[in-house]
């Protein structure tokens, strides 16, 4: 009865397990000290009896307990002084169980180092019952995580397992897994984890979520991105968390399946997991690298229109080029225009000059060339002399078409282009006028 209330329960340990690892050197590996210690303690655990504990020794610990379990904490540590003040009295077992009072409180008093001391002292006995024994290096183990003394953690793990004839439970192969991760033994993480999951299948319970997320950190430190990509499907089938249908797209980018990355982000779209702006310009581009730039506009202009993406130069050149190569001119313009009006440089106008050219808007053609050259900051000077010299001829006026080409051809990356256009105008302009004699 006594030690049903003196057991320790397992310690809550909380782990990030996310794509960054700790950095904690160690000098021996976690293995060769965990044997080290094996072998001390099979040195040291051989089969003995276990001393009864007297009844003047059981009532202490029993005041002590009752109040601990009555918030009286003070006093219950005065006992357990009480009880230590005749150590020398005390056969292994009354010790074991002395010290083992003293970590459960300091425990509950969130004095973790004094706990592990005294736990430590707790093994130490050599006559105490397997279950104390086991019970307490596993919570060696769950405090050293909670330390984050993940080396030390490790061994007494496996000190703990090395003396367990018990199969390990689901929680024991990811406590184990959590560990192996943050001492970076990622390829240790992954078998731990598939044992955790073939067991709760087995138990017909349920798979956890962090279980997985656990081994998607390692096969992504492992550099196993098919692996990190069928860890996330199953984070998709049973949890259905916008971020995981995110991380999914993201990896079949990554694996070059950018069909079902578009599939993915599209469906993401569409049930309104999408919040990020950056996550909407991506499936803009994929929309545009699979040859649908319409959605992409239209994606782009409902993005806007709710504020999801921020009318930005950025944005609304992408909205604008998509118009653009939807052969939506048109619809481009008024994009183009609000572009113009809060870039710094005419770059914006350039788009729009080209555009009033495609639509034969040829007095706005000019005015937008003119407006990109005036305000300059652009990558093709010559195009613009082009569009000038191209809206000039098609209004007929041949002399300033022929300015415009003798311009462009003053610009090494237009000149080939401009020779062969003021040519033609030439020609053209000598016939009218040889059309005109005739009349």
């Amino acid at each position: 009865m006594l030690m049903k209330k003196l057991a320790v329960p397992l310690l809550s340990v909380s782990l990030v397990c996310g794509l960054a690892a700790s950095n904690v050197a160690y000098g021996k590996t976690a293995d060769n000290l965990a044997k080290a210690d094996e072998q001390k303690l099979a040195e040291k655990r051989t089969a003995k009896k276990v001393p009864a504990m007297r009844n003047r020794v059981y009532s202490q610990l029993a005041r002590a307990q009752k109040l601990a379990d009555e918030g009286v904490k003070i006093a219950g540590f005065d006992v357990l002084d009480e009880v230590k003040e005749r150590i020398d009295g005390l056969n292994s077992y009354e010790r074991a169980m002395l010290w083992n009072f003293y970590a459960f409180m300091f425990y509950g008093n969130d004095d973790i180092a004094s706990a592990i001391e005294h736990f430590e002292l707790v093994i130490k006995e050599d006559a105490i019952p397997d279950s104390l024994y086991l019970s307490t290096v596993y919570s060696l183990a769950q405090l050293s995580m909670q330390q984050q003394d993940y080396q030390q953690a490790l061994v007494y793990l496996q000190q703990w397992q090395a003396n367990n004839s018990k199969a390990l439970t689901t929680q024991q192969h990811v406590m184990f897994a959590q560990i192996y991760y943050q001492d970076k033994q990622f390829n240790k993480v992954i078998p731990q984890v598939e044992q955790a999951i073939a067991l709760a299948k087995q138990n017909n319970t349920a798979v956890k979520e962090n279980w997985l997320i656990l081994q998607r950190a390692s096969y992504y430190e492992l550099k196993q991105p098919e692996k990190v990509v069928e860890v996330i499907e199953q984070l998709v089938r049973l949890f259905d968390k916008p971020e995981y249908w995110l991380q999914l797209a993201g990896m079949y980018g990554e694996i070059g399946e950018e069909e079902k990355q578009l599939a993915v982000m599209e469906a993401s779209w569409q049930a309104g997991n999408i919040s990020k702006s950056s996550d909407v310009m991506t499936l803009a581009q994929l929309y545009r690298f699979h040859q649908v730039p319409f959605k992409a506009a239209m994606l782009l202009e409902q993005a806007i229109d709710k504020g999801t993406v921020v009318a930005s130069e950025k944005s609304l050149e992408a909205l604008a080029q998509a118009y653009v190569a939807a052969k939506e001119d048109e619809k481009a313009l008024p994009v183009l225009t609000k572009a113009s009006e809060i870039a710094d440089s005419g770059k914006f106008d350039v788009q729009l000059a080209q555009a009033y050219l495609n639509l034969e808007r040829w007095q706005e053609a000019i005015k937008a060339a003119n407006s990109a050259l005036l305000r300059g900051n652009i990558s093709r000077e010559g195009d613009m002399h082009l569009v000038i010299g191209m809206a000039q001829f098609n209004l007929e006026e041949f002399e300033e078409a022929l300015l415009a080409f003798t311009q462009a051809q003053k610009i090494a990356k237009s000149a080939k282009t401009a020779k062969q256009w003021f040519h033609y105008v030439e020609r053209e302009q000598g016939q009218r006028e040889r059309l005109a004699m005739l009349n």
